[in-house]
């Protein structure tokens, strides 16, 4: 499961999917330190996914706290 591959790459980071929003929505935030966004979509792109950073209303949440609209390779997440 994608999760998993996630939090034992990023030990720092919580992952999660918004199952209420009907796109697929990759939640990830991270207490110590600012997310690596970059670095996050080219592993999920290793693993066969695609994903984009979301704009958030609040940049300085933003640095700990980022949303990815998610798809399976070949998909392309905002579509």
């Amino acid at each position: 499961m994608v999760l998993n591959q996630i939090h034992n790459t990023f030990i720092d980071y919580t992952a999660s999917f918004d199952l209420e929003d009907c796109d697929k929505i990759l939640r990830v935030e991270c207490l110590t330190r600012p997310i690596l966004a970059n670095g996050l979509i080219r592993f999920l792109g290793e693993l066969g996914y695609v994903a984009e950073v979301l704009p958030d209303d609040d940049p300085p949440a933003a640095s700990r706290l980022s949303t990815f609209l998610f798809a399976e390779a070949g998909i392309s997440p905002s579509a």
